[in-house]
């Protein structure tokens, strides 16, 4: 059978999610807790593949496991084996050929700016003291509704076969001392939130004008567009999958 896990994870102390050969990684903390518990060599696929330092509140990964395995009871389990940065919220059952990668049909990111010196949150917020223009940011968000190709947003050298994206939902809202971005898409490529990010706080700073946006992403240049902003801002808050992926 093929079970999906659903899970979340302060990424803090990890190098990201997808296994490392020197560092930590979630995947590498999940596959021993399972193999240990169910007492066979598990592996697992994630939905996503977030850097270090990356947070999610919700992530999914499927494994598959021939024996008897009593969902709630390998939930619990899970929970009092694994560290108090990664908790597990379900385990159930899918369709055989269900693949928590492939078959996501979005992904939804927060990224958290702190307009505030805060001392209890700067390993989970980035910092902007100088005022933003939030409209002009707004304003640079529906410009990328226009476009597929992001690659001026891509990582170099990534390995990637397209670096089409269908932008479902971006914007920025304010809460009080904290700004917070949202982007939604099917799916992203590495570096991509954080380098959209850091170009939109140029344009929010002024160094940038809303239209720039335009030139930056048809020249298909990491090189034009913004810096990348830190990791430990970015959280992955939601995907979705097709309803009838779940077999109860």
């Amino acid at each position: 059978m093929r079970y999906f896990l659903e899970l979340s994870y302060n990424g803090k102390a990890y190098h990201g999610w997808q296994n490392q050969p020197n560092a930590i990684s979630v995947q590498e903390v999940l596959e021993k807790a399972l193999s240990t518990i169910l007492k066979d060599t598990i592996d697992i696929v994630g939905a996503g593949r977030t850097d270090a330092g990356v947070h999610a509140s919700l992530m999914y990964a499927h494994f598959d496991f021939d024996g008897q395995l009593n969902s709630k009871d390998l939930t619990y389990k899970l929970n009092s084996f694994l560290p108090k940065d990664i908790a597990i919220y379900d385990v159930f059952k899918v369709k055989a050929d269900a693949h928590a990668r492939f078959d996501a049909l979005s992904r939804t990111y927060h990224y958290k700016v702190s307009t505030l010196k805060k001392v209890f949150d700067y390993d989970y917020t980035y910092q902007m003291h100088l005022p933003l223009d939030i409209e002009a940011m707004n304003t640079a968000c529906k410009i990328l509704f226009e476009y597929k190709n992001f690659q001026c947003f891509s990582k170099s050298n990534s390995d990637v076969k397209t670096y089409n994206c269908d932008i479902m939902e971006a914007s920025w809202i304010q809460n009080d001392n904290e700004l917070l971005f949202t982007i939604k898409a099917n799916r992203f490529l590495r570096n991509m939130v954080r380098a959209i990010v850091g170009t939109m706080i140029n344009i929010g700073l002024g160094k940038l004008e809303s239209q720039d946006l335009h030139q930056i992403i048809e020249s298909r240049n990491r090189g034009k567009a913004g810096f990348s902003v830190p990791a430990h801002g970015l959280y992955l808050v939601d995907i979705e999958y097709p309803e009838n992926i779940r077999i109860e």
